[in-house]
């Protein structure tokens, strides 16, 4: 548990302020434990950031479904991230510009890892451009719900959202 509350600690922190003004001491005060603690799991801010930066663990997550019902999938995994956790953990590439250089570093791995992933699942013309669509789609959501917070759509039930928005995130899925 100590990890993975070292690792939330640093992306809140990643979503919030830039990589360069992050300390070791800020992530462990924030997760509750000693700054020693956190070396000690992660060797460095660098080893600590590479991990957080990562998308691996978050788009398996993502994209955990079958094709036919992967827009619902996404659409509910995102929304349920944000009202239970407070956080999406794919919302992270919306601060890429925010980190310098280590944005490319965040901005190359979320297209691994995220786009180029799902857009090996889809079959039919143009599944590269339908991946970042849909995924673009997807974002918009999140920055509504998570980041701009808006009132009516975080009133609204998740359940209500997704009935809404996932056609829209199958529709890129799903060849013409």
């Amino acid at each position: 548990m100590t990890k993975a509350a070292i690792i939330r600690a640093a992306r809140h922190l990643l979503a919030h302020h830039a990589h360069a003004d992050i300390t070791l001491r800020a992530v462990a005060e924030r997760a509750g434990v000693s700054a020693p603690l956190v070396l000690k799991y992660f060797g460095s801010k660098e080893a600590l950031f590479a991990r957080v930066m990562s998308f691996e663990a978050d788009a398996e997550a993502l994209l955990d479904a079958p094709l036919a019902g992967l827009g619902r999938h996404m659409v509910r995994h995102l929304l349920t991230g944000q009202a239970e956790r407070g956080a999406a953990p794919i919302l992270r590439i919306v601060f890429a510009p925010l980190h310098r250089e280590q944005g490319d570093t965040l901005r190359a791995d979320f297209r691994t890892r995220v786009v180029d992933r799902l857009g090996e699942r889809l079959t039919g013309p143009d599944a590269g451009v339908r991946a970042e669509l849909a995924v673009g789609t997807l974002l918009g959501l999140g920055v509504m719900y998570g980041i701009a917070r808006g009132p009516r759509v975080r009133d609204t039930p998740i359940d209500e959202i997704t009935e809404r928005y996932a056609p829209v995130v199958q529709g890129f899925l799903t060849p013409p």
